[in-house]
């Protein structure tokens, strides 16, 4: 079963970042999206949050998906439209808890908080 397979059927995973002062691992349960071949997970609370906080000071993660252990990197999506784009496949996936923004509003919490998370192999 490829990433993105996993990610469609799978509810919640768990992330686990490093610390950015600890320099403990710190894992967490998140939601996790796909568009068939890319990773995506936020924080509903945006970037208040330590494990997104994490990813950016280190950006190195493990992710758990389908009962194995992924080393990733994780990339901020920054881009606006793209923030937006990857917040429906959360919709489609979640349904309305999923919240997202129109083009004419500003980004919600969590779309500021996107992360795609890329295999580091």
């Amino acid at each position: 079963m490829t990433p993105g397979e996993a990610a469609a059927r799978e509810r919640e995973v768990r992330l686990t970042t490093t610390g950015r002062r600890s320099g403990k691992p710190r894992t967490v349960t998140v939601w996790i999206t796909t568009d068939g071949r890319r990773l995506f997970v936020r924080s509903g609370q945006g970037l208040r949050r330590d494990w997104p906080k994490n990813l950016l000071a280190n950006g190195e993660a493990t992710l758990r998906l389908g009962g194995e252990k992924i080393k990733v990197r994780g990339r901020h999506v920054t881009d606006p439209s793209e923030a937006r784009a990857i917040a429906q496949f959360g919709r489609q996936k979640y349904g309305s808890y999923y919240a997202g923004s129109n083009p004419d509003q500003p980004l919600t919490p969590g779309e500021q908080a996107t992360f795609e998370l890329i295999p580091a192999d």
